[in-house]
Order: C-alpha cells, then structure tokens, then sequence
C-alpha cells in the first residue's frame, strides 16, 4: 500500500484540470426569534454573511488549499455574479481560471438562508439556467480546455448539469486524455453512466448511484454487485459510491470493493462535501497513491469539510490531523504497560467500524527500515497499535547488552510518532496474546519475514484479516547499529 504520508508530500508537485459547474455561493446566517405577522413562516434576523465560489469552483479551491495547482475551466454569464466569480478566482493561489462567457445565461448563484442556533438550512433561492449551453459555446469550451491537458497531471470533471459538461464537451475531453495517458475522474450528475465511458473513475452519491443503476444501493454488497455493472457499462477503472454518514465504497474493476466508515464527527454543513472528496481523491491519485489510500484521504477530508460552515476547504494539516488523530497526544496517552487494559480502546474503535492494524518489534534504535514499516502499517489501517518487547523480553531474545534503551525511552520514541496510535508494551517471547486480544484487520512485518513466519497470522486470518510484508530498506539493523556503536567506543 502506498504512504498516505508520501501522498501528502507529493501533492504540491501536481497539477490537476478540473472542468465544470462553477457557481457562487451566498450564505445568509441569522437567528430566529419569531414568526412573521405576515405569513406562517420564520423570521431571519440576520447576523452576518459570507460569499464563497461553489460548484466546481470549489471543488478547484480545495485542490488549492491541499497543496496542488488547478487549471479550472468554467462558464459564466455576463452579470454581477459572473464578475464576483471572475475577481475572487483570480485572487485565488494556485488557481489558473479559464472562464468562457455566455451572455444567454445567468451565472449560477444559490443563496442559503440559515439558522446558526439551530445549525439548519431554512431556505435556498437559486438563480440559474439548467441547460445545455449552445454548440458555440461547447466549442469554445472545448477549444480553450484541450490545450490545457498536457499541462496537467490528472483530470477531474465536476458535473453539476448546469450546463457545462454536455455529452459533447465530455466525450471531447475523456478522448483527448486517454491519448495522452491522462487519468480522468468524474464526479457525475447524469444518471446514463455511458455518457462518462472512457473515465477512470466515477463517484456518485448512494442516490445517484442507485439511480443510474437502478439498484437499491443499501449495502456494501448490493453497491458492489451493481458497480460491477455499471463499471462494464462506463468502462472506467473502478466507482466510488459516497454514503454520508455511512461512509464510502469502492469498487475497483480487479479487486475486491474497499469500505470505509466515515469519521466520527459533528456535522455543521455537508454544503460542499462532494466536491472536496472528489479533490482529495483527485490530488492523492495524481501523487501516484493507490486506491485504497486515495479512498482514506478522501474519507479523512470529507470529516473534515461536514464540520466546518458554508461551502469549506480542506488543508493538507487539517487532513493529517484527521487521519492521524493520535499524533497530537501526548506521548505518555498513547502508551499502555504490559498487562494494561486494551479493551476501552478497542471497544470504541470497533463502535465507529475502524480498522485496527498491528505490527511488533523491540525498537531497540530505531532507525529509517523501522520508520518505513510503520508508515507503511498505517497507511493499511485506521488505527495501529504497535507491540514493544519489554525489557527483560528483549534481553531474552537479543542477549545480554540489549537492550540499549530502555523500554520507557523506546515506547516514548515510538508514541511520538505519527503513524503510531497506540504502543502496548509485553512481556512475553511473542505478542501472541496481544494479537489474540486486538484481532487485527491487518498484521504487519517486514519483508525479510515470510507469511508463515509471522507470528498470529493463523489468528488473523481465520478472523477475516490479512498479513502485510513491507519491504525493508537494505543497510538498516539495530544490530549493526549497536556493534558499530560499541566499536566506535572501543
């Protein structure tokens, strides 16, 4: 699996084209405190308001604000809001705008009206045109983003079916960059898949989803078997079905569907949500991450999105905090003592349907080949414990001299890592009591150990979980370490 971690460096170095729907978003917060004499009907007192470039326009800000450039593509008309959209893209970091104008239409403006003590959307009023723009104006569009498309290092079409993304316009660009080797994601709005084939990936919601495919869409296995359908139908590579609070599925063509749980948080405003999922999933693919880490990232994101006002963006800190939530504990929280108590942990985590990894080791001097395991262990799971030989432990199986540090230092060391969540130290010769205790999803060691040689890989397995064999980097031992220490002592 690849490293979320390596993910989130990579991204600055991306640039990714989004074409779609842009639109502005007003947002009117107030409190109400009666009803009108006028009308059975609340009254706003309004408190203040906030202007946001929504749409597709927002789903460019958010590959933005994660670290990665945007060429954004987009159709406005020639009117206030049109000009509002135009002067607060250009102040935008990051992002090249190319806005094509259509003195036919109105620029695509939602106004929401809401109560901030009730956290609720009283009103929306939309001014729009929901219509195919004209065959000139599909030229044009199509002129001015076919250029843009050997600048780019990934595709995303952002359909909201105001217009922009016609059969036409879409069939010119899915075509031009598969030429070009380019990958295309699609977050659709059509229920006629086929108008997308040729994508790499789809990611409807579970209502569209159940739309197109005419399914019921209420379980993971119920989306899998109609996205393999739907998948033959669209050719594309894998679908991705968004579920809310239930969170996501994917469904890659070769493979097994991956499910994760969505986050545990407070929702304030899911205004927006699909569109940083769809940027987080277009950024992390880009900077070469593999489905199931660009499906953790986008999870991660959306949580963080849903807890935020109006129409959010995301930062790259902000997503690291969510997926590693662990990180920001003091490293004394994040250490049990051998023979503590795992269960309340474990407990909650299962409750929120996350998923536990675990690997071992004395950590003795810890060094890059460990640090790799671990990153790579994290990425596989939402929560990793690790397991540290205790003292006496270690000195039975290093021998005497070992270990150098402490168990105290090395579970300190460990806890202060990100990719850590948890160190519970043992006793014994081998974790198998700890690995009996967590039941992990997924069991991890280094590449120089073969599957068979994995202590508890019988338990996991017969529990539904898997063993992961990282490569480990040549050159790196604590053994050496110490000898090379203790010669240059010498």
């Amino acid at each position: 699996m690849f490293d979320f971690e390596e993910a989130l460096k990579l991204v600055s170095r991306q640039t990714v084209l989004c074409v779609g729907d842009v639109m502005l978003d007003d947002f009117v917060y107030g409190e109400v405190t009666r009803i009108s004499p006028e009308a059975p009907t609340p009254v706003l007192a309004v408190r203040h308001s906030a202007v946001e470039i929504g749409g597709a326009g927002n789903v460019a800000r958010n590959i933005a604000s994660l670290g990665a450039r945007c060429i954004f593509v987009g159709l406005i008309g020639e009117d206030d809001a049109g000009e509002k959209l135009r002067a607060q893209l250009a102040q935008q970091n990051l992002i090249e705008s190319v806005l094509v104008s259509d003195f036919a239409r109105p620029t695509t403006r939602k106004v929401r009206f809401v109560s901030e003590h009730f956290s609720t959307h009283m009103l929306r009023a939309d001014w729009e045109l929901a219509q195919p723009a004209s065959p000139e104006i599909e030229q044009q569009l199509i002129d001015v983003t076919l250029p843009c498309l050997p600048l780019a290092d990934i595709v995303l079409l952002s359909d909201y079916a105001k217009g922009v993304l016609t059969a036409r316009v879409i069939r010119n660009i899915i075509d031009a960059a598969r030429k070009l080797g380019k990958r295309v994601i699609v977050d659709p709005k059509s229920a006629n898949f086929a108008i997308y084939r040729g994508a790499t990936l789809l990611t409807p919601n579970r209502k569209e989803f159940a739309e197109a495919t005419r399914s019921r869409a209420d379980s993971e296995k119920s989306i899998a078997d109609a996205a393999h359908d739907a998948i033959q139908l669209a050719d594309c590579e894998a679908m991705l079905v968004t579920q809310s609070e239930h969170g996501m599925t994917l469904v890659p063509r070769n493979g097994e569907a991956i499910h994760v749980p969505a986050h545990p948080v407070k929702v304030r405003d899911v205004s927006g949500a699909g569109d940083t999922v769809a940027a987080a999933l277009a950024v992390s693919l880009a900077a070469g991450a593999d489905w199931e880490t660009a499906l953790r990232i986008a999870n991660a994101a959306a949580a963080v999105a849903v807890g935020k006002k109006g129409t959010a963006t995301v930062t790259s800190a902000e997503l690291r905090r969510k997926i590693l939530p662990h990180a920001y504990l003091a490293a004394e929280e994040k250490i049990i003592a051998a023979g503590g108590d795992l269960a309340a942990h474990l407990s909650d985590w299962r409750k929120q349907g996350l998923r536990i990894g675990f690997t071992n080791g004395c950590f003795d001097i810890l060094h890059p080949g460990h640090v790799k395991v671990l990153t790579a262990a994290r990425a596989a799971c939402d929560r990793l414990i690790v397991g540290l030989n205790s003292d006496a432990s270690t000195k039975r199986l290093k021998g005497e001299g070992r270990p150098v540090q402490d168990e105290q230092a090395r579970s300190e060391v460990l806890a202060a890592l990100e990719a850590v969540d948890l160190v519970a130290i043992f006793e014994e010769d081998t974790p198998i009591r700890l690995i009996t205790e967590i039941r992990p999803s997924v069991l991890v060691k280094g590449g120089d150990y073969s599957r068979e040689q994995v202590v508890g890989h019988e338990i996991v397995e017969a529990c539904g979980g898997e063993v992961l064999l990282v490569d480990i980097l040549p050159g790196f031992s604590t053994t050496s370490l110490v000898k090379r220490a203790r010669g240059g002592r010498a």
